[in-house]
């Protein structure tokens, strides 16, 4: 179950975790048809009556070790399945590159150095640089730093020293850095624009004196304040919409694995036939180490088996019965996988068809458990960390789960279904008057859609999109 969690581009380490630790699994060469079988426990009761105090050469002669020795077993196991993806066998032996970024923090603390700063100005300036979050923001009370600078370095300072040392720093790039808040982020970058421009000037005055009142786009009382023509309102607020309200958001953060993601399936559409394969680039080929099999069939082959021997075997039979399970867990995880895939292709066959997501259909864990014989919480656990990419993009499995809604006609259709026409409603909208939940409600009851105000509300927050008054735009 927890291999089953472990995402692809993780597999590969975890993989090599257990080669290090386990000396009787081995990477393989060439795959077989022939299957390991399960070996059984050892008896407990067996071991305990088969040793003799005296240590005698004949007291092991009942182990039965021909399961480990039978001919066949030199093959890998055939739990390896390829995609056509990947098909030269050496590709995986290949030098991936790595990128190399600089981080957010990292680009800051290069400016530093153009400050003319002392050594406990320079001390206070990067515990400030490593207080900015990734975003941007200073977002820590001045107070409890001068405390943190105190008590872990020793270092005496002021909430005048720390205000300078941060006016210092909000001049660095990108503008809007160290900022406390969305309002002086805006206004440091407004700063750095041309002062004689009119549309900057006018920008400036409505974050300065009405920050609220622009957040709330109550674009009327604004204009009426400061005596402005639809022209000059509308100038401002494109060089404020123009501005980033995350300074620190383009920039790298390293050591993410969220930062990319690497598919573990794939559908592809051959003439209205969809393939379904599995990405198996990080599962190599493995199999029981050939030394240790030679060892037991060394101790088959002997006429002397004293108790050093017999210690040795079980150490042997140990890992090897590790290696087996280990083999066997990697050819679960895929079957799992895969029947959990295909199932969830099957019942939404026409999206991956067409790519609409009107044609999708309700789908809970329920249904894919029921058609797999799985428990729905291994349903689960496939759906909330794999991806699978398509021709239409790349997709979380959850994407494909929902609830139902009924139509008129008493048909139930998918959520998302409601959601992409919502969405579409919202897209296609006047957005100098846009359209409020009732008049959407409404437009969505018309199509046939058995659905409440407080619904639409729902589905629209879900979606991230903003009441009417907000969407509203000169």
């Amino acid at each position: 179950m927890k291999l089953l969690q472990v995402p692809t581009v993780n597999l590969e380490e975890r993989i090599k975790e257990e080669l290090e630790e386990n000396p009787a699994l081995e990477y393989g060469e060439e795959a077989h048809d022939e299957e390991f079988k399960e070996q059984e426990e050892f008896d407990a009761k067996t071991e305990e009556e088969e040793f003799e105090p005296d240590g005698s050469e004949n007291e092991y002669d009942n182990i039965d070790i021909s399961e480990y020795v039978s001919e066949g077993d030199d093959d890998v196991a055939d739990y390896k399945l390829r995609d056509d993806n990947y098909p030269d066998p050496d590709e995986s032996n290949k030098t991936i590159p790595i990128r190399v970024e600089t981080s957010f923090h990292e680009h800051l603390l290069s400016q530093l150095g153009m400050l003319e700063l002392d050594d406990h100005q320079n001390t206070i300036a990067q515990h400030i640089i490593g207080s900015i979050d990734d975003d941007g923001y200073l977002r820590r009370e001045i107070s409890a730093m001068v405390d943190d600078l105190s008590f872990s370095q020793n270092i005496d300072t002021t909430e005048e020293e720390l205000q300078e040392l941060i006016k210092k720093i909000q001049e660095f790039d990108p503008a809007g850095v160290c900022s406390t808040d969305l309002k002086q982020c805006l206004l440091l970058q407004l700063k750095r624009k041309p002062q004689d421009d009119e549309g900057v000037y006018t920008a400036y005055l409505i974050l300065e004196n009405y920050f609220d009142e622009f957040t709330k786009k109550h674009y009327e009382k604004i204009q009426k304040a400061l005596s402005l023509t639809d022209e000059a309102l509308k100038a401002s607020i494109n060089q404020i919409i123009k501005l980033n309200p995350k300074p620190g958001g383009n920039y790298a953060t390293l050591n993410k694995a969220e930062s990319y993601v690497l598919p573990d399936f794939f559908i592809l559409n051959n003439a209205g036939k969809l393939e379904l394969t599995l990405n198996s680039r990080n599962a190599p080929d493995l199999r029981i180490s050939g030394g240790y099999r030679e060892m037991l069939r060394e101790y088959d082959r002997g006429d002397k088996k004293d108790k050093r021997q017999k210690e040795a075997v079980l150490f042997i039979k140990q890992k090897i019965d590790a290696a087996k399970w280990f083999i066997d867990a990697i050819k679960q995880r895929q079957h799992t996988l895969l029947s959990t895939m295909e199932s969830i292709m099957d019942y939404q066959r026409e999206f991956f068809l067409t790519g609409d997501e009107t044609t999708m259909k309700p789908m809970i864990l329920k249904d894919i458990a029921d058609r797999t014989q799985l428990d729905i919480s291994t349903v689960s656990r496939v759906a909330n960390s794999k991806y699978v990419q398509t021709e239409f993009g790349t997709f979380k499995l959850k994407f494909f789960f929902s609830e139902s809604l009924s139509t008129d006609s008493g048909e139930e259709v998918s959520t998302r279904e409601v959601k992409k026409i919502l969405s579409d409603l919202i897209e296609a909208e006047n957005k100098r008057k846009p359209l409020s939940d009732e008049n959407l409600t409404k437009m969505l009851q018309d199509k046939g859609y058995n659905i409440a105000r407080r619904t639409v509300a729902k589905y629209r927050e879900q979606l991230n999109i903003p009441v009417a008054r907000l969407r509203k735009e000169l």
